[in-house]
């Protein structure tokens, strides 16, 4: 079943052209990636598909979606005297207990972590944070800018492995912004290529040729095929 379909899609910021005739197609379920240099307008994209921006053509996302964002980063002083469990709260004064317990354990964290202040806990662990507070509405899209920036590469592993869990036993589907190749390519069911114009679109066995990453980046790109997709 087809949930987004963008067709067209331009976006300026004032005379200068950010996005030009982006043209792609999402089904419910899909894992897409995003992947393209430094300010070829990944984040400008996301924007658009939440209607944050003014933009010129058609973005038609399937009829009372639920949709969940997670950003690069908790923007948010962790130095304030913030527990985990009152950060929840921020969400939803009136949420259960129950509720809480429930999304922490589909991102993978214990109880124990809930009388912890932001500060005492690690970036990975604030960034499944962001995931737990994005899933507590039940969204059946979930859109993630560069999941993993600040993450170590054990920690960006793990959270694309909770990433993956979270698609598969919600029938979910994700739109990330990732420079992961190897991970994109692991977990991912399509690429869109973008540098301000869609390059290419497709299944990542055939968009992350050697040839179509250096044509996106401009230069050579390291990148080596896996034998098999888990």
């Amino acid at each position: 079943m087809q949930i987004l379909k963008v067709k067209n899609l331009n976006v300026k910021i004032g005379r200068a052209p950010i996005l030009e005739d982006i043209n792609f197609e999402v089904n419910r379920g899909e894992i897409v990636a995003i992947i393209g240099p430094n300010g070829a307008g990944k984040t400008t994209l996301f924007k658009a598909l939440l209607d944050l921006i003014p933009y010129e053509g058609k973005i038609i996302w399937k009829p009372k979606l639920k949709i969940g964002y997670v950003p690069q980063r908790l923007d948010i002083d962790i130095d304030l005297p913030l527990t985990v469990k009152e950060f929840f709260n921020l969400r939803d004064s009136k949420i259960s207990d129950a509720k809480i317990t429930e999304a922490l354990d589909y991102i993978q964290l214990d109880n124990s972590v809930l009388e912890k202040g932001l500060g005492e806990i690690s970036v990975g662990q604030r960034q499944r944070l962001l995931v737990g507070w994005s899933i507590l509405d039940n969204p059946e899209v979930l859109l993630f800018d560069e999941p993993t920036a600040d993450v170590d590469v054990y920690g960006q592993e793990s959270i694309y492995k909770m990433i993956s869990h979270l698609q598969k036993k919600f029938q979910m589907t994700v739109i990330l912004i990732s420079h992961d190749l190897n991970i994109i390519y692991k977990y991912s069911n399509k690429v869109l290529c973008l540098n301000h114009r869609n390059l290419c679109f497709g299944s990542p066995e055939l968009m992350l040729e050697p040839n179509r990453l250096k044509d996106l980046f401009g230069e050579e790109k390291g990148f080596y095929h896996h034998d098999h997709k888990h």
